[in-house]
């Protein structure tokens, strides 16, 4: 199998969405390529350990287009979805041992949701950077402490292993897989085709509203603007944004603002307001465990950021959301 060559692997108890959100932006690629005259990059096929239907987490059945191939042979990427089955490893063990006997012929492995959990258990994580849904966060890193799981992040790459945050998510996984492969142009025709953002940065949190901004151009700027979104309340100074970019501070400045539309310094502040809004609406976070966390240090300074961005302090915008929380 050649590099773009996709194979998604079913079991009992999948998520049917980590399934077909991706498959669809792949035949969407097909379409957007083909359209412009050129070859379809994408084959992608759907296996199973045995022939017949795969009953999904919801009861929603699924066929197979085969049975996966010998794992000596060389793949392009593994997609690895999610769902209540994939938390239980120890249900597949063939699939498990298959998934670690093909995973070093692989150009890339990509798990979806809990899918993480699959990749894990045949040994993939080790050491290495992964996310997977907010809920399982730590579930995955008690079973697999070797694993350095980001909780919070859309979608995350180390090395050839990508992975997403749950269901939709593997939709932002894809197009970012695609965008990889085939451009920003085709990965965008295909986001508005499905009528999702155009990119939403793997390192944002999964609680954030979309980005505001266009997408950088450069890989040194997407990299700033992920280690913004991963942790707000890092050291985000110009000179470390610089660093983390590979980029001298003047020449780091000059071009996030060409290429972002804004200064960085006012990027971080929105992306850093963002987060302490979603943390607001958190009853049991108190003010200054929110500024902490988003990186603002006190609440005073947050106070002052809030009230400039979303037009009212804080504590009133927590009263706001408490009210409208309450059901009627």
């Amino acid at each position: 199998m050649g590099r773009r060559d996709v194979l998604i692997v079913l079991f009992e108890g999948v998520q049917p969405l980590d399934v077909v959100g991706p498959h669809e932006v792949f035949a969407g690629a097909n379409a957007a390529v083909v359209h412009r005259g050129q070859p379809a990059p994408y084959r992608v096929q759907t296996v199973a350990i045995a022939p017949g239907v795969v009953r999904g987490e919801s009861g929603l059945g699924l066929v197979a287009d085969g049975t996966p191939p010998d794992p000596r042979n060389e793949l392009g990427t593994l997609l690895i979805p999610g769902g209540h089955g994939a938390r239980s490893p120890e249900q597949h063990p063939e699939l498990v041992e298959w998934i670690q006997s093909a995973a070093p012929q692989a150009a890339r492995i990509a798990t979806v949701c809990t899918g993480a959990f699959l990749a894990a258990a045949a040994g993939l994580c080790a050491g290495r950077r992964v996310t997977t849904h907010w809920a399982h966060a730590g579930e995955l890193a008690s079973a697999y402490p070797s694993a350095r799981v980001s909780p919070d992040a859309l979608h995350c790459c180390d090395g050839n292993l990508w992975s997403s945050a749950g269901v939709t998510a593997g939709i932002d996984l894809a197009l970012a897989l695609v965008e990889h492969d085939c451009g920003a142009s085709v990965a965008q025709t295909v986001a508005r085709h499905l009528v999702v953002h155009v990119r939403r940065p793997g390192g944002q949190t999964q609680f954030a509203a979309p980005v505001w901004s266009k997408p950088p151009e450069t890989d040194p700027i997407r990299t700033a603007i992920d280690a913004i979104h991963s942790d707000p309340a890092a050291d985000l100074s110009l000179d470390a944004l610089a660093t983390a970019a590979g980029l001298s501070t003047r020449h780091f400045v000059r071009r996030f603002r060409a290429e972002v539309g804004e200064p960085a310094g006012s990027y971080v502040e929105r992306v850093r307001v963002e987060a302490a809004r979603r943390l607001l609406e958190d009853e049991v976070a108190g003010l200054e465990i929110v500024a902490k966390r988003t990186g603002f240090g006190t609440t005073e300074t947050l106070r002052r950021a809030f009230q400039r961005r979303v037009g009212m302090p804080p504590a009133l915008y927590r009263r706001i959301a408490r009210s409208n929380s309450r059901p009627v």
